[in-house]
């Protein structure tokens, strides 16, 4: 967050405040306050000076009220005795002028040429005319000083006789009040010092806590709740900040709860085997598991904010609208030509209370050894009903023929009942393949192993077909002539190599030969039995060890077999711990390998 600089930040600002206030309650009391004392102070000095010009009038009137003979002094000369004893500091000069403008006296003794002279004065006309006092205020152009000008009428008997002209300086009234102005802002800098430290610490106060509770707001936003706001007072500010303290403890607790939940659902989808995405409101990928990253075989970057339809390769159908409408799972076919790999995706709408889509949750499942096992499923109950259907129908064939009257051709009826006994046989050795299948399909199944001579059992197999074989074929035998012991089920792994000498002699040609190797590796042998036959192609090789598969059907039914030899085999290796495979070259012959461990094992493992 961005630092607040000192000229933006609020504790200036209650200080400006309060200095401001103060500064405008000061000017406005300063103004009201001088403003009166100045009207005082000149209606103060007016009113002395009027007083006087009032006892000067009446001097003057008595002047002019009395009769003179030749041996008495004039009225020009009575009027200038009076005159200079009213000569004070405040009064520059005192003027007596008659009814006919003639001045008969003046105070200044350096203005005594105008006496006897007519004024011109408007002031003074206008009190002659009138018979009212005059006034008025004026700067003196030479000393600057603000002057008081009066203009009284004198009356004898109330008849104008004249009237005094009073000249007089008011620089000590206006003097008086700079002194008194110079006080009072001094008064108000000081008084604006102390309301500036006053509203310094005054906002202090409030914006103390203020201040914590956004530097705690700082630390939130980081993810530290630890921080706790001082609590200075239980004022408003001190309840805001007790709420503050306790909304981060809330906080605290729900981010708990948060990340808590936040980190179960990162462990459930981390650790779900099914692949699990999620989609804003308008379609594009939000989340995703590594679930669903191995399931799509793509990386979390390229994924991230794509639209799902593209993603899950829907966009030629679909599109997020009409995806989000789809009630029922999706089957997704991502089959190449080498490998089957089908997916179904479950799809869940996320609606707000309004009914408004907030997105959408797609689940991946991998259905494609479930769809595998469904269609062996199929072909297995297909094949065993095919199976099980040919000799049934030729047995019945037979019997009806039989029950029809062929028994009693003593010819036929032998020979119809042999077919019967042969398909019978079939049919147990069918039944018997299935029933070991089933067994080694069980989970319960346990293998009764004991120790081996591996060199010496396997001759003793050999042997047993040698002595009973009717086909011209020759068996050749390479073995190491050292001794080889490890721990087998014996019967099963006869039933392993029965299954296989028996394939290898029904598809050998007449004079062929048929070659059993075993090889000692570092933890296992590698069993193997090759004949000159046939051969099986490339397409087919690989699965021979499936159930019921035949690549000759005709011939395979012909020469007995049920198809579940080499599914037998394999079940039964792969108990054991080995692995069985087979090469083959087309007309020249194939090739069935299967290895055992040699390590012993335990009896309690």
């Amino acid at each position: 967050m961005k630092k607040v600089s000192p000229f933006q930040s609020i504790h200036l600002k209650f200080a400006l405040i309060y200095i401001l206030l103060i500064l405008i309650a000061t000017q406005i009391i300063g103004a009201y306050f001088v403003r009166q004392l100045e009207a005082q102070l000149v209606g103060n000095f007016k009113n002395s000076l009027n007083e006087r010009v009032t006892l000067l009038a009446y001097n003057i009137e008595q002047e002019m009220s009395k009769e003179r003979d030749k041996k008495s002094s004039t009225l020009e000369e009575d009027i200038r005795v009076i005159l200079q004893d009213f000569v004070s500091q405040d009064i520059s000069e005192v003027r007596v002028i008659d009814n006919k403008s003639k001045v008969l006296g003046t105070s200044n003794p350096y203005n005594q040429n105008i006496v006897g002279k007519r004024t011109t004065d408007l002031l003074i006309k206008r009190t002659l005319v009138a018979g009212e006092m005059t006034e008025k205020m004026l700067v003196d152009p030479k000393t600057g000083h603000r002057m008081y000008i009066s203009s009284t009428p004198v009356r004898v008997k109330n008849e104008i006789k004249g009237a005094i002209y009073v000249i007089a300086s008011m620089e000590d009234v206006f003097a008086q009040m700079r002194q008194i102005n110079n006080i009072f802002a001094t008064g108000t800098g000081i008084a604006l010092v102390i309301t500036a430290l006053l509203g310094i610490l005054l906002a202090q106060t409030i914006t103390r806590p203020i201040s914590d509770m956004r530097k705690q707001a700082i630390a939130m936003a980081k993810g530290n709740f630890s921080r706790k706001v001082k609590i200075y007072g239980y004022d408003e500010i001190g309840q805001l900040a007790l709420s503050f303290n306790n909304l981060t403890k809330k906080l605290q607790e729900a981010q708990a709860t948060t990340e808590g939940e936040r980190r179960k659902l990162e462990s459930v989808l981390t650790h779900m085997t099914d692949g699990v995405i999620a989609t804003d409101r308008k379609g594009r990928i939000i989340l995703i598991n590594d679930a669903a990253l191995n399931i799509l075989n793509v990386s979390r970057e390229t994924v991230l904010s794509a639209p799902i339809v593209e993603v899950l390769g829907l966009d030629e159908q679909y599109t997020f609208e009409t995806l989000v409408q789809e009630r029922d799972s999706l089957i997704l076919d991502f089959s190449t030509d080498e490998e089957p790999y089908i997916l179904r995706a479950s799809l869940s709408v996320i609606q707000k209370e309004t009914g408004f889509v907030n997105g959408l949750i797609v689940v991946l499942h991998d259905i494609t050894e479930h769809e595998k096992i469904d269609r062996e499923r199929r072909e297995f109950v297909a094949n065993v009903s095919h199976e099980l259907r040919t000799p049934l129908t030729t047995m019945r064939s037979y019997l009806e023929a039989l029950a029809d009257g062929a028994w009693r051709d003593e010819e036929i009826a032998p020979r119809f009942i042999e077919v019967t006994q042969k398909e019978t046989e079939r049919m147990i050795r069918l039944v018997n393949d299935l029933l070991q299948l089933s067994k080694l399909d069980s989970k319960d199944y346990k293998l009764k192993k004991t120790p081996v001579n591996f060199i010496s059992y396997f001759h003793k197999v050999i042997d047993r077909f040698e002595l009973t074989k009717q086909e011209n074929v020759s068996f050749i035998r390479d073995f190491p002539d050292e001794k080889i012991v490890i721990e087998i089920d014996q019967d099963k792994i006869t039933q392993v190599l029965d299954n296989i000498i028996s394939n290898a002699l029904k598809y050998s040609p007449q004079g062929g030969k048929i070659t059993f190797r075993v090889r000692k590796k570092e933890d296992h042998i590698e069993v193997s039995v090759s004949d000159e036959g046939v051969g099986i192609p490339k397409s087919d090789l690989s699965k021979i060890f499936e159930r019921f598969y035949r690549v000759d059907k005709a011939r395979s039914r012909k020469l007995g077999g049920t198809g579940l030899g080499l599914a037998i085999a394999k079940e039964v290796v792969i108990a054991h711990g080995g692995r069985i495979w087979a090469e083959s070259q087309e007309r020249k012959g194939t090739t069935i390998y299967f290895t055992l461990p040699t390590e012993r094992v335990k009896e309690d493992e």
